[in-house]
């Protein structure tokens, strides 16, 4: 009885305590995360059923309601196939690396107002890091399954992620000139001024968010960029030689991807959790519920533009990345850049958040 007496937490602030504080956090993150990933999954399905007139899922469970979850024990007791001329060590790997890089890079991401797992003042920088990570997963999983397909969709894929991480950094570099900080926090509470919606960043940095957006396709795989894993070329991809767990592991650590450009779309420009009537009688208050809101919009215009949206050739990609958003990016980074120099008076207005 001593024993279990001791290993009681008395003092939360303890360094006990802040671990299992830190771990409480870390389980429920991932709970709400992997179950509205469910649901999400749902909704995308939904999406693409409803544009093509038909019906989608909707057999299991209400509405269809429990079809992603009966996938997930569809794959989880599946048979694990490993070709036999694979590196077996990293083709087992590759989805995990996928799958974990995904989950961590949520670490930063707040939720609502001291509703975040890790606070730290070079949140885009640890998002910068990981994301230059996720890459590695997908060429492992590419290479160690010793066929072309697979292979020329990771290098496809690690090409695509490359050039789009490019103008998506500058595009961020131009958010943080405005703010004057890299926590997200901040970020978010920078377009929090008793204006509401019309001090979100996506009025001044109108282009940057549309390209943000686009960009964000493409990094993450998206149709009409879903060029690593063209059926008519590629079969799956990288993904081709996956079954089972691995598989579901690699399709997690996609959508998970997805829903974090999502996110951080919503933190960027469309004020994070804050309500789009300011605080209005009171409507911050529920600020997990705002920026729930924002990324199921934000997902929604995934889901229509797989839907409506032809898929684009793999030089047309390229030529977006490299011909047209990375100078116009650049471009409108000097821009930002001279009128915060020139003008203080400008600068002093966007930096006024740290004053109130």
């Amino acid at each position: 009885m001593d024993i279990f007496q001791g290993l009681v937490v008395r003092d939360w602030t303890s360094p006990l305590g802040g671990t299992l504080t830190t771990l409480l956090q870390i389980l429920a993150l991932a709970v709400v995360l992997l179950v509205s990933l469910a649901f999400l999954l749902l909704f995308d399905r939904k999406v693409w059923a409803a544009v093509q007139m038909r019906k989608g899922p909707n057999v299991v469970g209400a509405f269809g309601m429990l079809q992603s979850f009966a996938d997930f024990f569809k794959f989880v007791l599946k048979e694990v196939i490993i070709p036999s001329g694979a590196d077996k060590t990293v083709f087992l790997i590759a989805p995990l690396v996928t799958f974990i890089l995904a989950f961590v890079s949520w670490a930063v991401i707040p939720v609502g107002a001291g509703l975040v797992v890790a606070n730290i003042n070079v949140g885009i920088l640890y998002l910068f890091a990981i994301s230059s990570l996720g890459v590695y997963g997908i060429i492992m999983g590419g290479w160690a399954s010793n066929s072309k397909y697979p292979f020329l969709g990771s290098l496809r894929s690690a090409a695509q992620m490359v050039s789009y991480e490019v103008s998506l950094g500058f595009i961020i570099i131009s958010v943080l000139l405005l703010v004057g900080s890299m926590n997200l926090s901040d970020i978010v509470n920078s377009q929090n001024r008793g204006l509401g919606i019309l001090n979100w960043h996506f009025i001044p940095l109108f282009p940057l968010f549309v390209m943000f957006f686009i960009s964000a396709l493409a990094e993450t795989n998206r149709a009409p960029f879903d060029l690593p894993e063209a059926e008519s070329e590629l079969v799956a991809g990288y993904q081709v030689e996956y079954s089972s767990t691995p598989y579901l592991l690699f399709m997690i650590g996609e959508y998970m991807n997805i829903v974090l450009m999502c996110a951080m779309t919503a933190i960027l420009f469309l004020g994070g959790w804050h309500s789009p009537f300011g605080d209005f009688l009171g409507l911050d208050a529920l600020g997990p519920l705002w920026l729930a809101i924002k990324i199921v919009f934000i997902f929604f215009l995934f889901a229509m533009v797989k839907a409506i949206v032809p898929r684009y050739r793999y030089d047309q990609l390229m030529r977006i990345g490299w011909k047209i958003f990375l100078p116009t990016s650049v471009a409108y980074l000097m821009a930002v850049a001279a009128l915060m120099l020139l003008f203080p008076a400008f600068a002093d207005w966007f930096h006024s958040w740290r004053i109130d």
